[in-house]
């Protein structure tokens, strides 16, 4: 089923929405959850909160793209777990996420420039990038995939991935110098 027909099930309050949503991104979901929280139980558990939370905030939203609207709540829901559970361990195992490496590159929130506009410029970045390039990047900061993982699968070596990103990141920081993000 086409995404614009399964959002159509979320206006009508059609619960069918939900298994639509499942069959076609339940294995997406299930994945980017997986990646975040490394335990089978907590990516299931997200998944399923996900269709919940689609299912309140659909409508009034309108998503354009779906898979990128649900994966973003996966990706949140996930945070949110992980950050509460390495909170209850109070200074157990230190998770290091691909985003980490993201933080001294990407303005925080006390900086002037909005929201909005801090996206504008790094979805140009992103279309600024030659395909294979940006889809590795993605794969590694949106959905959290591994090295080992996008080495499989894109063919290349893990140092090689590494070093893509590597420039890749340093590309960014170039491109928020240029736009004045950081002065």
């Amino acid at each position: 089923m086409d995404d614009s027909r399964i959002i159509e099930l979320y206006f009508a309050r059609d619960n069918s929405a939900i298994k639509e949503t499942k069959t076609k991104y339940g294995k997406l979901l299930y994945t980017v959850s997986y990646n975040i929280l490394k335990t089978r139980e907590d990516a299931e558990e997200c998944e399923n909160d996900t269709y919940l939370s689609a299912w309140d905030c659909i409508p009034p939203n309108n998503p354009q793209i779906l898979s990128a609207f649900l994966s973003r709540i996966t990706r949140n829901l996930s945070f949110k777990k992980l950050k509460s559970q390495t909170a209850q361990k109070r200074g157990g195992n230190s998770i290091t996420l691909p985003l980490d490496e993201l933080i001294a590159i990407i303005p925080d929130s006390n900086n002037e420039i909005s929201q909005l506009e801090l996206t504008e410029i790094l979805n140009n970045f992103l279309r600024s990038l030659p395909s294979r390039e940006r889809q590795v990047f993605i794969c590694h900061y949106w959905y959290c995939d591994s090295i080992k993982d996008i080495s499989r699968q894109f063919g290349f070596t893990q140092s090689k991935v590494k070093m893509m990103l590597s420039r890749t990141r340093q590309k960014l920081l170039d491109h928020l110098l240029k736009e004045e993000v950081y002065i």
